[in-house]
């Protein structure tokens, strides 16, 4: 039987020793509810978008109060193009629903690009795999168990 992908976040965090709340709550759909159901400010959100770059896919993880910086992306990493997974692609390569995505692109054998500007947060806040449960854990933490690559990737807009 293979675990969910709250399962496989909790296992990871807890291998590592690594402290974290679980929240379940009302299902949530857009970050701005997501932050008001946590109690959490809302650039503590970690939203992860899946997108597609020229041929492959990627995550790319930003504060939730921030808008992905396609133009600057597009230029910093050499992309012609650079598009939003669409809702199927996003199913096929994770089983999860867009807004369900927690930042752990490793999860689902895609490189994982975080917006520096998520640094500003101690703690960070995500959606574990589903629209009713979410995660808090410190920020450091994260970094140490996705290791993910460090750009700016946010725009306020």
């Amino acid at each position: 039987m293979s675990l969910t992908v709250l399962q496989q976040i909790e296992h990871r965090l807890n291998e590592q020793g690594i402290v974290y709340d679980v929240l379940r709550h009302e299902p949530v759909y857009t970050s701005a509810e997501a932050a008001a159901v946590r109690g959490a400010p809302l650039c503590s959100g970690a939203k992860a978008l899946i997108c597609k770059c020229d041929a492959t896919m990627a995550m790319f993880v930003l504060p939730a109060d921030l808008r992905l910086a396609s133009k600057q992306i597009r230029r910093e990493k050499n992309y012609r193009k650079l598009r939003f997974a669409t809702p199927e692609e996003v199913w096929e390569l994770t089983q999860l629903k867009p807004g369900s995505i927690p930042p752990f692109g490793s999860l689902f054998d895609l490189p994982t690009f975080c917006d520096v500007a998520l640094s500003k947060n101690e703690r960070i806040n995500f959606n574990a795999g589903d629209h009713s449960v979410s995660i808090s854990m410190i920020y450091t933490d994260y970094l140490a168990v996705e290791n993910p690559h460090l750009m700016p990737c946010g725009d306020p807009g």
